[in-house]
C-alpha cells in the first residue's frame, strides 16, 4: 500500500533527549498502545491553557495567596487574644469582635467574587471541549 493510500499519511519527527525518550517509552508500555496510538491518543485527549486562561490562573492564584496571608493575620491575631483572655481572664470587646467578624464577612465576599471568576473562566473550556 503506497503512502498516498494511507488513512495517516502524515509524518512527523520530533527530537528527545535519552530521559524524556525513556520516560515516553515507559508510559507507552504502561498505556498497553502502540507508539503511533499512544501519541495520537495523547494529542486527541489534551488540553492546552491559553497564555490568557495561564493570566487569569496566575491572578487568581496571587489574589488566593494575598488573601491566604491576610487570614492567617486575622488567625494569628484571633489566637493571641485567646492567650491573652486565658491569661488574665479577660475577653476582647465587642468592638474588637464586631471588627474581626466584618473583616471575616469581607473575606467570604471576595472568596464569592473569585469563585465566581474562576467558574467563568472554566466554563467555555467545558462548552469548547479543550
Amino acid at each position: 500500500m503506497g503512502i498516498a493510500k494511507r488513512r495517516r499519511n502524515k509524518a512527523i519527527t520530533i527530537r528527545m533527549n535519552a530521559a524524556e525518550y525513556d520516560a515516553l517509552q515507559g508510559k507507552i508500555k504502561e498505556s498497553g498502545l502502540t507508539q503511533q496510538s499512544f501519541i495520537i491518543s495523547a494529542i486527541r485527549d489534551s488540553n492546552i491553557t491559553s497564555a490568557k486562561e495561564l493570566e487569569v490562573i496566575k491572578d487568581i492564584s496571587r489574589n488566593f495567596a494575598d488573601q491566604d496571608r491576610q487570614l492567617r493575620g486575622i488567625a494569628t491575631n484571633i489566637n493571641q487574644m485567646a492567650h491573652v483572655a486565658n491569661g488574665q481572664g479577660l475577653l476582647p470587646t465587642v468592638e474588637k469582635l464586631d471588627e474581626i467578624s466584618d473583616k471575616i464577612l469581607e473575606f467570604r465576599k471576595e472568596d464569592d467574587k473569585r469563585w465566581r471568576l474562576i467558574r467563568q473562566s472554566v466554563s467555555p473550556l467545558k462548552a469548547t471541549g479543550a
